[in-house]
């Protein structure tokens, strides 16, 4: 669990309803039905416009990430590659065919699969490149879901306050309706701008900061085996994997 994020996602909230107690307005005016249709619903129905179905699902499974991302124990990784290095320069590659059935994630025990079947490593590198590209760009891609959020929800708030300002010309007549119909109007641009730089936003980038993560780990992952397919010294290894760590 990022409790980072947590935190965050908490202290945005007390913001907004602290924030408007401090401007002496009751918090309850913040829950507006009309406001939450026009921005977050109209935000929603916009993003979806935009993206196709696949990238728009794949970015709501990704969502979970923002507080409980991938765990990235390189170190912990480094030690796990030289461990198998050493088993290759001492039984062959086929010692490591017990960790490729142990092994569970899908990149690694592909790369170590190959490994154990005697792949060339310019075959290795390639292979394990081209799903890195692709996982990395698909990931990507379901990041922009929350970064498309971002960029409607604040046009929708101003749609929105522009819709409740309409109602309030159209009240005139009627005094005692012009504050609170204004009132009203702007919760509109609230969630709108509230929502994407208190959420979306930030929920956008922090998912691009744990995909690069991952794919990073992943270019440690590739450096390891094509050292093992070569036969480099272990102790090689470990030294230039270590660069890859902060």
């Amino acid at each position: 669990m990022d409790i980072l994020s947590l935190v965050a996602a908490i202290l945005a909230f007390v913001v907004l309803i602290v924030g408007t107690i401090l401007k002496g307005a009751n918090p309850l005016a913040l829950l507006s039905p009309a406001a939450f249709v026009i921005v977050i619903v109209g935000t929603l129905s916009a993003v979806m416009m935009q993206m196709p179905l696949k990238t728009f699902l794949h970015g709501l499974k990704l969502g979970k990430w923002i507080f409980k991302p991938p765990q990235q124990q390189p170190n912990d990784l480094i030690a796990k590659i030289v461990e198998w290095s050493n088993a290759a320069r001492k039984q062959g590659l086929l010692a490591l065919e017990p960790s490729v059935e142990s092994e569970s994630d899908h990149f690694t025990r592909k790369g170590l699969q190959m490994l154990v079947d005697g792949a060339e490593p310019d075959v290795i590198r390639g292979t394990l490149e081209v799903e890195l590209s692709v996982s990395e760009h698909h990931d990507l891609a379901g990041a922009k879901v929350f970064e498309a959020f971002g960029i409607y929800a604040p046009t929708l708030g101003i749609i929105g306050a522009v819709m409740g300002l309409m109602a309030v010309m159209a009240n005139l007549a009627d005094p005692s309706k012009l504050g609170h119909g204004i009132a009203a109007a702007f919760v509109a641009t609230i969630y709108g701008i509230g929502s994407a730089n208190l959420f979306f936003l930030p929920m956008a980038a922090k998912l691009k900061s744990v995909i690069s993560d991952q794919t990073r780990v992943r270019e440690m992952i590739i450096e390891g085996l094509i050292g093992i397919s070569q036969g480099d010294n272990p102790r090689n290894i470990e030294v230039r994997l270590q660069g890859y760590v902060h």
